[in-house]
């Protein structure tokens, strides 16, 4: 057994939970509320790898034992840092999840099986985390939609392949579809599925 692995289940959660979420809670919101602004939730939570600490602030934040979570990429320790500070299940279905810790180079032709919601509550779609190299340092995207005046130019860099197709199809799907986070460190921005991304 590796301890040291082992120890680092029990560290790297919120060192104040109340506040710590609640900031966290209001930048997710926020990034959610305006697609396309950079979000900084801090170095509140420092979980093992996969996760970012972006990625470990809003799971420790937003999941719960109600809330299962899927992970593309073998994940034991992050599992664990998640079940021992959330409660999360983790599951192996990609359509129970609520929460999508996807891989960087996740195949984006199976995002079509996560959960869209349904007519009657839309909201029970999942949230996918995506993380890349780099939020401002790639190709430029051109985004539209609500929380947006006109329109708002990112710039991420490590995206998968045919992830504007995907989300081209996702926002077609209104009301239902799911909404996705980009991140990288501790910074995060919210892509909901309103948001309509065309290259810049």
């Amino acid at each position: 057994m590796d301890l040291s692995a082992d120890a680092g289940v029990f560290e790297g959660g919120f060192s104040d939970p109340v506040f710590g979420s609640q900031a966290v809670f209001r930048g997710v919101m926020d990034a959610l509320a305006n697609p396309g602004r950079i979000v900084d939730l801090g170095q509140s939570a420092l979980p093992p790898a996969p996760l970012s600490p972006a990625a470990g602030a809003v799971l420790a934040t937003l999941a719960d034992y109600n809330t299962p979570v899927w992970f593309e990429a073998d994940a034991p320790n992050a599992s664990a840092w998640l079940a021992f500070h959330t409660g999360a299940p983790v599951t192996n279905s990609r359509g129970e999840a609520d929460f999508a810790v996807l891989a960087k180079n996740s195949a984006v032709p199976g995002w079509s099986r996560f959960a869209n919601g349904t007519a009657s509550y839309p909201d029970r779609s999942a949230t996918l985390l995506l993380p890349v190299d780099d939020l401002r340092a790639g190709a430029a995207l051109q985004l539209r939609g609500p929380g947006i005046e006109s329109t708002i130019t990112i710039a991420p860099s490590g995206l998968p392949d045919d992830f504007q197709a995907a989300m081209t199809a996702n926002a077609k799907l209104f009301p239902l579809g799911f909404d996705l986070l980009l991140l990288c460190g501790s910074e995060v921005i919210g892509l909901p599925r309103t948001t309509r991304i065309t290259e810049a």
